[in-house]
């Protein structure tokens, strides 16, 4: 498949194993739990999923719960109000304006933040659609900083 904003195709990845790993311990309980005490740490899910490969040595949540960090984070109402991959995407945009703010004739990285605002839009088009996000959400750069201002 190609890329969205490149002409051309992408690389293929390694995949993960789907049987769990013959080293793990934990239960699927104590993995849950885990990840409950980690964001309710105020730690994302992202984060969370590095914690336990790095320090618990659970290479995937889902090989051993069934359940992604996310679906058990819903399952729990813990879920973030904006989805952690706009929030980051949200933040990218955000630093690129400070730049173009101070470097006017960076015409690269204003194609950039073109690009990366289409990919914002897109997103948010689907979380309304998916119900994650409210129907009167709109992208507008001044919210876009609140936003990443008050997650810090």
């Amino acid at each position: 498949m190609a890329r969205m904003h490149a002409r051309k195709k992408g690389k293929s990845g390694s995949k993960k194993p789907t049987v769990p790993a013959k080293w793990v311990t934990y239960k699927d309980k104590e993995v849950e739990r885990l990840v409950l005490k980690l964001r309710k740490d105020g730690l994302r899910s992202s984060d969370i999923g590095r914690i336990l490969r790095d320090q618990y040595g659970i290479p995937s949540v889902k090989s051993i719960t069934g359940k992604t960090i996310t679906k058990i984070l819903e399952e729990n109402n813990l879920l973030p109000e904006i989805p952690e991959d706009l929030l980051n995407l949200l933040k990218k945009a955000v630093n690129l304006r400070d730049h173009l703010a101070k470097n006017k004739k960076d015409y690269t990285s204003k194609h950039g933040l073109e690009l990366l605002e289409s990919k914002i839009r897109r997103l948010i088009k689907y979380y309304i659609k998916t119900k994650k996000l409210p129907k009167d959400f709109k992208y507008e750069p001044e919210r876009a900083k609140l936003l990443v201002e008050t997650t810090k």
